[in-house]
């Protein structure tokens, strides 16, 4: 069966001016994605660290340190990426961003 042979002017619209595909509505979420994922990461990163870390001594917080050890480190994740982290951030908007438009056009 042969295929009809499409004249790429007409497809287009005969000489129209077509904008590139974007996301723009998505580029602030794609920014805010990246910097949350960059806060867990972070948090994950210094919940490994401080794995070793013992909370009793004359100094440690004891139970009430290991319950709400956790969430101080999200609290730290968190203030970290919002004031530059590691640079991810912008790595993983980039990506998500890509990501969109290749999918919008294909």
């Amino acid at each position: 069966m042969m295929m009809p042979v499409v004249d790429p002017q007409t497809a287009l619209g005969a000489g129209k001016s077509f904008a590139a595909p974007h996301a723009t509505a998505n580029v602030a979420a794609a920014k805010k994605a990246a910097k949350q994922f960059e806060g867990v990461f972070i948090s994950e990163f210094l919940g490994s660290m401080w794995d070793g870390v013992s909370t009793d001594g004359p100094f440690g917080g004891g139970q009430g340190e290991a319950m709400f050890r956790s969430l101080m480190l999200d609290e730290y994740g968190k203030q970290i990426a919002t004031r530059g982290g590691l640079g991810l951030a912008d790595a993983v908007s980039r990506q998500l961003i890509h990501e969109q438009e290749q999918h919008h056009v294909g």
